[in-house]
């Protein structure tokens, strides 16, 4: 184990980390603090969960602490660019506090929100910038920002970049940059694009490439329950949630994770659902909720679209399950990222119907995982959820106070019942005697109100 003192990172910024636990380095930092930290272009490649937020962090604020450049207003002068807002948040509350002990000054920059705080951010002069792409390019059309003064730009996450079709924007923005500016790519795959990226945009990079082996991460156990019907299906997923700790549910659409948050909150197991569907005020509200203690108001229950599987980085994460089996390798890994994160072990469950058993084989087969299709047991079950939460009584909805129906009173002039179809009766026009032809129609009250669901938190 190497200490960050012993790789060179300032005595206040070790300090920071020390702090909040950490003090031995990863092996992606190990492998490539020493380059950045001497101005190196770097390219590295590493899984999610292998600590590489911390090893770009730290040059990044190092080398502008040391500048003897001020930053300008709407002129950063360090920027990452990160694919998902998640990302880009929780990329910017780890570099925060590091920015803070050196006296900079951090924002974020994304699709989703109002425009005006970070442009009033940007214009009152921030140091670093972490954004996505297309707001990023928005405010470059305005006039708002320039990248002229960057002096390290960081590409996270390069191949999901790549696969939401950033890549043009990408090359948009990097070319904005000075080209004697330190750039730091990282990225699990250099396919679709990527390496001519590289090409492109690094000087003479080194290259560093953390092995599996070595990603700090704890045991984990895969496992493959295969389930008779639909309903048991229903069942097993609830026992699931039921545990203690934090569990991460993956569904395939949005439509299903939103209705298995609000029945998993019915039957007395909090949780909250994430996906494209939601506001960023609620993503972020959502994901804070998760990301709490239950003590403090939180839920140990997240259920999640692929939106989840690289934007959301939340420490100990024990189990992941895939209600659906995703459909491919790739999301299927990083979806189980998701566990076994820091050290810490974790155990992934996929539920599989029968139908699926031939697919989710061949899936297993190139994620180069070994585990066997199972039947459920109690047995089964019980392994995976030692011990149940207590039950938490759902929120009532409010009744809603219905309407009554306004009885249909005969106009002037007619006899109650008349056979005259209520559609063409006319109101009669300004002194032509009568109370008005048609009556007034009440508003029927709406089926299903008065309080008897129950609604989420």
């Amino acid at each position: 184990m190497t200490s960050f003192l012993d790789l060179g990172v300032p005595a206040e910024l070790a300090a920071v980390l020390a702090a909040d636990g950490k003090t031995e380095a990863f092996a992606i930092q190990r492998d490539t603090l020493p380059d950045s930290f001497a101005g190196r272009d770097l390219l590295g490649r590493g899984r999610t969960g292998s600590g590489k937020t911390i090893a770009f962090a730290l040059p990044l604020v190092s080398r502008l602490a040391a500048s003897s450049k001020k930053s300008r207003p709407g002129h950063p002068r360090g920027l990452v660019l990160a694919p998902t807002r998640e990302l880009a948040t929780q990329i910017a509350a780890t570099i925060a506090p590091l920015a803070e002990a050196s006296g900079l000054r951090v924002t974020t920059v994304f699709g989703g929100v109002s425009q005006r705080p970070q442009e009033q951010a940007l214009r009152s002069g921030v140091d670093i910038v972490v954004a996505c792409p297309g707001r990023l390019e928005d405010l470059m059309k305005q006039r708002v920002v320039q990248l002229d003064a960057v002096e390290v730009t960081v590409l996270d996450e390069a191949d999901h970049m790549a696969d939401l079709g950033f890549l043009p924007g990408v090359t948009r923005i990097l070319t904005a940059t000075p080209a004697g500016g330190q750039r730091l790519l990282f990225s699990a795959t250099l396919d679709r694009g990527i390496d001519s990226l590289a090409r492109r945009f690094l000087s003479n990079p080194v290259s560093h490439e953390v092995n599996e082996e070595s990603v700090p991460v704890g045991e984990m156990t895969h496992r493959v329950l295969v389930v008779d019907s639909t309903d048991n299906k229903t069942a097993l997923v609830r026992d699931l949630a039921s545990g203690t700790g934090r569990r991460i549910l993956f569904t395939r659409t949005k439509h299903q994770a939103k209705k298995l948050a609000k029945q998993l909150t019915a039957a007395g197991i909090p949780a909250v659902d994430l996906h494209g569907n939601l506001s960023q005020n609620a993503r972020e509200r959502n994901l804070s909720a998760f990301s709490s203690a239950p003590e403090d108001g939180g839920v140990r229950v997240l259920v999640a679209t692929d939106v989840a599987a690289r934007g959301v980085h939340v420490d100990n994460v024990d189990l992941v399950v895939h209600v659906d089996p995703p459909m491919e390798h790739k999301a299927y890994l990083h979806r189980s990222g998701r566990t076994a994160r820091a050290g810490a072990a974790g155990t992934v469950v996929t539920v599989v119907l029968p139908e699926q058993r031939r697919d989710v084989k061949d899936l297993l087969r190139k994620a180069a995982i070994s585990a066997a299709l199972e039947p459920v047991t109690t047995d089964a079950v019980t392994e995976l959820v030692p011990e149940r939460a207590a039950h938490v009584r759902p929120v009532p909805v409010q009744a809603q106070p219905q309407r009554q129906p306004v009885r249909q009173r005969p106009a002037g002039g007619e006899r109650t019942g008349a056979s005259t179809p209520p559609a063409r009766r006319r109101r009669p026009r300004s002194g032509q005697g009568g109370q008005g032809g048609a009556s007034r129609q009440g508003g029927a009250a709406r089926q299903g109100q008065g309080g008897r669901g129950y609604q989420g938190r």
